[in-house]
């Protein structure tokens, strides 16, 4: 019989350490409880912000969210031996149901749903604000609570579906089907659509908008193969105006050009002088300031993980040159970093080469990456995360296109992508690519989604949805078994500690 310990993720982690029991008769006056709390505006909106924060946490986009997605993906190889061995399994595909990555991953998602959960449940007895700023507030509870659930549905498949505060061990859950928790996620997003302002003031960026709130419903269709509704979702982006291709490509990567017109949503980082932060719940004077993807990533950095040689030979060569998007994406042995006051060399990019086009070299990212202005190794730093982007909302409407039978109109959207000014790539048909058919189309947007958003955690996602309607002409997993690797193992803990899941409703395999 299962003992009845805290569900993973889902309560609040208010436990007394290290207390004698005298202590535990006493009560804070300055604390503040569920009970005291939600009463006014304020609150409400600190409370949407402690969503946020958790968004932000180690757990998830400042550290471990961006692991997961890439080393579930092929567009990452190892550093080399520095990659720690959790991450390392992840790649290899031989994890198991204790890995420490998808676990906190898992953890961190449901206490963002329970924040979430918190905020939407108590917040009836606000009424110091305008109706229409606390409907906004909650749409934005609602849009990080399916972003969640769209992740875990994704990387897990069925799940436990919790629409309510959960106030006790008494109120855990099972697994639901798939089919209800995608329901769930369209329900929030349809209702976040409706409160969600299209633009903020320069003080609210990085909220969610309903920009925002259209694209994660258009993944959320696409996912599905629901290619119609999918396109009504993208559509309403194109033609509200708001969002455009930046010229410059690299714009979507570094901190002084954050929030601009190709930016959807991006997570919201800031500098604080290489102090980090490791919660995982995003607590603390520095919550959710920092991240260490420059760290993690970077060539002059821990370098754990590389671009794989399968991504760095995507791109194409043409009668001028590399695809620009390759420079733009990845640094190389001689390239100039620090402002143009350095030269990168072999030496000084720790661990394992590549291979490109026959040729041993040694590749790093370049996306994300604080090297552009700085030499020092292993910062933190505050590039924020993009999560989503306009050039995603074309090639998605590509792929829409495409599988409705419109192939012209996919070919557009490819070509759109390709004339941004600073790649200004030959448009399709190419000699590499010619799209006369639908089969040849979808071969060139798999190409094109590629090479445009490599290392941007879309690429899992990709390769789950094509391979489910198999889709990709070949698994790029030498490791994959079909029936266990399209899903991640529900984390060991929450087995044990969920009193409603069972070791036989575990995924298949593990």
């Amino acid at each position: 019989m299962k003992n009845k310990l805290l569900l993973s993720g889902i309560l609040f982690l208010g436990l007394v350490v290290g207390c004698q029991e005298s202590d535990l008769d006493k009560l804070n006056p300055n604390g503040v409880t569920v009970d005291t709390f939600y009463k006014n505006g304020a609150e409400l909106s600190s409370a949407v912000n402690a969503v946020y924060a958790l968004a932000k946490a180690n757990a998830l986009t400042s550290r471990e969210w961006f692991f997961l997605h890439d080393l579930r993906s092929d567009d990452v190889a190892a550093g080399g031996g520095q990659l720690e061995t959790p991450r390392n399994q992840i790649l290899l595909g031989s994890y198991t149901t204790d890995n420490g990555v998808s676990g906190s991953v898992w953890q961190g998602f449901y206490r963002l749903v329970h924040r979430a959960n918190a905020t939407i449940d108590l917040s009836e007895k606000v009424a110091d604000i305008p109706a229409a700023d606390k409907a906004r507030l909650l749409a934005e509870a609602r849009f990080l609570r399916a972003w969640a659930y769209f992740d875990l549905v994704t990387l897990w498949g069925a799940v436990p579906l919790y629409k309510n505060y959960v106030t006790s061990v008494e109120g855990a859950l099972p697994r639901s089907s798939e089919g209800d928790v995608y329901a769930f996620i369209i329900a929030d997003l349809k209702a976040a659509q409706e409160a969600l302002p299209a633009t903020y003031n320069a003080d609210n960026l990085g909220r969610a908008t309903k920009g925002a709130a259209q694209m994660l419903l258009a993944r959320v269709y696409l996912q599905q193969a629901d290619y119609t509704n999918a396109k009504t979702e993208l559509q309403k982006i194109i033609t509200s105006g708001v969002y455009g291709l930046v010229d410059e490509y690299l714009d979507n990567f570094l901190e002084e050009t954050e929030f601009n017109k190709e930016s959807i949503f991006e997570i919201n980082f800031f500098p604080a002088g290489g102090n980090y932060n490791w919660d995982a719940d995003g607590n603390g004077a520095t919550a959710g300031t920092e991240t260490v993807r420059t760290q993690e990533y970077s060539a002059i950095g821990w370098r754990n993980v590389i671009p794989s040689n399968s991504l760095l030979n995507e791109f194409e060569k043409t009668a001028t040159g590399r695809d620009p998007r390759f420079a733009k994406s990845f640094y190389m042995t001689g390239d100039k970093y620090n402002n143009d006051k350095n030269t990168l060399t072999d030496a000084a990019q720790n661990g394992n080469s590549s291979t490109v086009d026959g040729q041993t070299m040694k590749v790093s990212w370049r996306k994300f990456s604080l090297m552009y202005k700085t030499d020092q190794s292993y910062l933190t730093g505050g590039i924020n995360q993009r999560i989503m982007r306009y050039a995603e909302t074309l090639l998605s409407m590509a792929e829409v296109e495409n599988e409705l039978g419109n192939t012209a109109e996919a070919i557009k959207y490819l070509n759109m992508v390709r004339a941004r000014k600073s790649v200004n790539m030959p448009p399709y048909p190419t000699a590499a690519y010619p799209v006369g058919t639908k089969d040849q189309v979808f071969s060139a947007i798999v190409h094109e989604r590629r090479v445009e958003l490599s290392g941007e955690q879309i690429r899992n996602r990709d390769l789950l949805r094509w391979r489910k309607a198999n889709k990709l002409k070949a698994e790029p997993f030498s490791y994959f078994q079909k029936g266990k690797h399209e899903l991640l193992p529900i984390p060991q803990q929450e087995v044990d500690n969920n009193p409603k899941i069972e070791p036989t409703d575990q995924n298949p395999g593990y």
